[in-house]
């Protein structure tokens, strides 16, 4: 795994497999749905029902083996960028993925990234995952100077925004990769978004979360 991810909290070997291919492309959903699909036999796939654990986990064993890269970065308009990002919990604590969509100042979207956080895991926690996934893949692809960031979590909002301590347990190593991150971008602020307004990284916190569910 990309060793400026902090690693996720306790996830099933399967998602971990998962995990570490999502990983291995940037944490690109389609780039590992589209591979992990492409290496289950017959038609099924990564949520198909009818692909059985044993499939997925050789399949995925095999992706490993062979190698996935990241797919390459589309051009920016500028050095300025929008970063969308959400986390799910089900149960909360319960399965939970993070999400995150890279946006250039025209409105063209670059990157969308998702990953599990952890089988039993809280929303806060999933929130701080996917602003660091976010930051981190944006650091890695790009050389951002001014940054507007989409969020709507108050609580990291306050933690990183607000000079406040982290108030979720646990959430130390993500706080700390997030400071990290945002003091290599000159510039930054956050906006902070209503349950209303449309979020895009919500589906990619989804599909993390149903990685997160995934067993044994």
């Amino acid at each position: 795994m990309n060793a400026e991810h902090p690693s996720v909290e306790h996830l099933s070997p399967l998602a971990t497999l998962i995990d570490d291919v999502l990983a291995g492309v940037g944490y690109d959903v389609a780039a590992a749905t589209d591979a992990i699909d492409d290496a289950v036999p017959g038609y099924g796939g990564l949520f198909d029902p009818t692909t059985t654990a044993s499939q997925l986990r050789d399949a995925l064993e095999d992706l490993l083996e062979s190698g996935v890269s990241r797919p390459t970065p589309p051009e920016p308009a500028s050095d300025a960028f929008v970063l969308y990002v959400d986390g799910s919990s089900r149960g909360n604590p319960g399965p939970a993925g993070a999400g995150a969509v890279i946006v250039d100042e025209s409105g063209t979207e670059l990157a969308r990234l998702g990953r599990p956080v952890g089988a039993r895991s809280g929303n806060n926690t999933a929130e701080y995952v996917a602003l660091q996934l976010g930051l981190t893949e944006l650091l890695a692809r790009y050389d951002p100077q001014h940054l507007e960031v989409r969020i709507d979590s108050m609580t990291v909002i306050r933690d990183v925004w607000g000079g406040s301590d982290p108030t979720e347990p646990g959430v130390e190593s993500y706080s700390e990769s997030v400071a990290t991150a945002l003091e290599r971008v000159p510039t930054h602020h956050y906006t902070h978004l209503a349950d209303s307004d449309p979020n895009p990284a919500d589906a990619l916190a989804t599909v993390g979360a149903d990685i997160a569910a995934l067993g044994p």
